[in-house]
């Protein structure tokens, strides 16, 4: 199995989620509900990494990796933080899209922090997601 069948299995469970999001997040606190769903994934990955790796590999990550892993986490707690008010004030069908911005976003930081080079069809990819984007946050 590939990366693209991970990305795609990726792509239908982020996709349920914004489903599933809006309905547990009706009539509650946004922040809340998030505080539940993040510890539903740490519980869940902290079972799953226990059950297929070596816990002694937590002390070989170094400095650097705790330090961009914190980091991402934190963006991660920002964005479900978002995510979740956004649903809670919006239709799922319309926020979702915008969300998916995050490739656009994606792309350009690979670009601009990974020194990625990007084709032609990175750049046309993302200028049509930004463009489904609007649509379907206007429709």
């Amino acid at each position: 199995m590939n990366w693209i069948f991970w990305a795609v299995l990726s792509a239908f469970f982020a996709g349920a989620t914004a489903v599933l999001a809006k309905i547990g997040v009706e009539g509650v606190d946004s922040n809340l509900a998030t505080a539940v769903r993040t510890t539903v994934v740490l519980v869940f990955t902290w079972g799953i990494a226990l059950a297929t790796g070596p816990m002694a590999a937590v002390g070989s990550l170094s400095r650097r990796t705790w330090v961009f892993l914190t980091l991402s986490g934190l963006a991660t707690g920002l964005s479900w933080l978002c995510y979740f008010r956004a649903l809670q004030l919006g239709e799922a069908s319309r926020v979702a899209p915008v969300d998916k911005l995050s490739v656009v976003f994606a792309i350009a930081l690979a670009a601009l922090v990974l020194h990625e080079r990007l084709s032609w069809a990175q750049c046309a990819g993302g200028a049509l997601i930004v463009a489904g984007a609007i649509v379907l946050a206007l429709a």
